[in-house]
């Protein structure tokens, strides 16, 4: 899709799904987003945690992006909020582009954390996947902003990892569970801590593409899915 350029960056404001996209001046644009933990394991701790690794690890690379043949410096930021009570309808009629639900339990299906497809705004965290440093929730929240894993998972002799790939990608050494393990032997494969937001991961999100209609552009959908704990099913 074109985009189609707007005059007077410094107060106009886009919308996109996981957040907002702001152009805050004639150089550097900001995604804001809200993330929202419920479940019996979350609490105040784990949800900062997940808001810090968003933050962090989106503001690393210190993104550049180029709209209109005019680079812009891309910056996020994560604000969060502990909701151990919510009511499943306050998450499916959400309407606010800025809120992401995600549940935190003990198992997941899979036995790993996932969000709701591409562009989506919620998801499920497995506990044991949001340790410090652990990278996934800057992962997942990759995906909702409508990135996918890359398609070649070999990426051996091609330096760190970005952020998309998942795990089971084959890397260089240094960046495996097991750097002396070769391949085919336990510990071979990425290990997540490893990964980063790199500048083309950011170029990935292509907000150069929105279409803009009355100074607003929406990216993805609202997946909206209250999600129940799924230690009844694993």
């Amino acid at each position: 899709m074109p985009f189609r350029a707007i005059p007077g960056f410094t107060d106009s404001h886009y919308l996109c799904l996981m957040g907002t996209v702001e152009f805050l001046s004639s150089d550097r644009i900001l995604i804001s987003s809200h993330v929202i933990t419920y479940g019996d394991l979350a609490d105040n701790l784990i949800t900062e945690r997940i808001r810090n690794e968003i933050e962090k690890m989106w503001n690393e690379p210190q993104g550049i992006i180029s709209v209109d043949d005019k680079n812009f410096r891309l910056s996020f930021k994560i604000s969060s909020e502990y909701k151990p009570h919510i009511d499943p309808e306050e998450i499916m009629a959400n309407d606010n582009p800025l809120n992401n639900y995600f549940r935190i339990a003990e198992k997941a299906h899979g036995n790993i954390s996932f969000v709701d497809g591409l562009g989506c705004n919620t998801g499920y965290f497995q506990l044991d996947n949001v340790y410090e440093g652990s990278t996934t929730a800057a992962h997942e929240y990759g995906h909702s902003l409508g990135l996918d894993h890359p398609t070649h998972l070999d990426i051996r002799g091609k330096g760190r990892p970005g952020i998309m790939y998942p795990r089971g990608t084959l890397v260089d050494s240094e960046f495996q569970y097991n750097p002396a393990a070769t391949l085919g032997e336990p510990g071979h494969t990425m290990h997540p801590m490893h990964r980063r937001v790199l500048q083309s991961d950011i170029e990935l999100l292509r907000i150069h593409r929105l279409e803009f209609n009355n100074n607003i552009a929406v990216i993805g959908d609202f997946s909206s899915v209250w999600h129940p704990d799924h230690r009844d099913f694993v």
